[in-house]
């Protein structure tokens, strides 16, 4: 058996080109005592893989040259040498990589059950993404019924769970997304009450008729310029979460941090950064109450898949071209 793997082989500056990674075949190893094989069936396609390719202090260490690349993953276990907490079958997800197998101790895999959602559900809405929306909007915005929340990449894995969260709170929810697509989407589908669309809008004036009466909650994805309008229009007390940047992560200069700070003076507002994974031991009770929110229809779950470990490098980059619809994976079972 071979083993297709995507190899982290330079640390991009900017955006990461076709020299930035390297499909690789190699052989799989024979397991040793107490570890599985598992096949992996899909791969997470998240923003901040972009961040983990940086040779710079963050939440987490960036990944080795010469490496598999870093990605969220979702398989079944093929073979098993006397790891007693798996059976032949499981369905598991974990960090597996961008590669077709993985061998694992079981240390970070999670057993998933298949009856409740779809595989590609759980690197989604049951997955990264949904933590990410469920406790950024919960336990750091601490929202509260009849707040106004604005979120951008509002069409996104991250952004459109947040919206439908909030609702579900009872708060007034704006979306910001690129394109009247995803602007009709996060409306018709997902029940925003309103929707910007910031590439044929100017930000500011929308902003200005959209949330006539300023935001509580800013739910941050993007940073930049959407960032520094979305400032301008905080309420008293207001909470900004400062959950992702990607419209900062392929900059070849320093990241253009907000210049309308300020707002958080005059409105005694407070900033906070959030990382999902400071919230692991809680992971289970939130899939739990979001299974129950999907099985009542009032949380919608989209993935935009794409297939083949070789279509890898195409893929990621529709991550920064917008060129995607929901969370975005790749399949590469064959």
């Amino acid at each position: 058996m071979t083993n297709k793997q995507i190899i982290l082989k330079n640390r991009p500056q900017g955006t990461p080109n076709s020299a930035t990674w390297q499909l690789e075949k190699n052989s799989i190893p024979e397991l040793q005592e107490g570890e599985i094989l598992i096949q992996q069936h899909y791969i997470s396609l998240d923003p901040a893989m972009r961040g983990w390719m940086n040779d710079t202090k963050s939440y987490i260490p960036p990944v080795a040259l010469d490496s598999v690349m870093r990605a969220g993953s979702i398989g079944k276990v093929i073979q098993n040498k006397n790891n007693p907490n798996f059976q032949i079958g499981d369905c598991v997800s974990g960090w597996g990589g961008v590669q077709q197998f993985v061998i694992s101790n079981g240390e970070g895999c999670f057993k998933v059950d298949e009856k409740i959602a779809p595989m590609p559900a759980f690197l989604s809405t049951l997955g990264m993404p949904g933590m990410t929306a469920y406790f950024g909007i919960l336990e750091v915005a601490k929202i509260k019924d009849g707040d106004i929340v604005l979120v951008s990449a509002a069409a996104g894995a991250v952004g459109s769970i947040v919206g439908q969260i909030a609702k579900i709170k009872g708060c007034t929810v704006i979306g910001i997304a690129g394109g009247k697509e995803k602007c009709d989407y996060i409306i018709n589908e997902l029940g925003f009450d309103g929707a910007i669309d910031y590439k044929s809008e100017n930000i500011y004036t929308a902003l200005k008729r959209k949330c006539p009466k300023g935001v509580d909650v800013y739910f941050d994805n993007v940073g930049g310029v959407i960032l520094d309008a979305a400032l301008s229009k905080l309420r008293m007390h207001a909470t900004v979460v400062i959950c992702g940047a990607i419209s900062q992560y392929n900059n070849k200069k320093k990241i253009n941090g907000p210049s309308n700070y300020l707002s958080l003076l005059v409105t005694r507002s407070t900033m906070k950064g959030m990382v999902v994974m400071d919230y692991t031991k809680d992971f289970g009770k939130a899939a739990r109450q979001m299974t129950i929110w999907m099985q009542e229809g009032k949380l919608k779950s989209r993935e935009d898949i794409y297939q083949g470990i070789e279509n890898f490098q195409e893929t990621y980059h529709r991550l920064f071209s917008g060129e995607k619809n929901g969370k975005l994976i790749l399949k590469v079972l064959e």
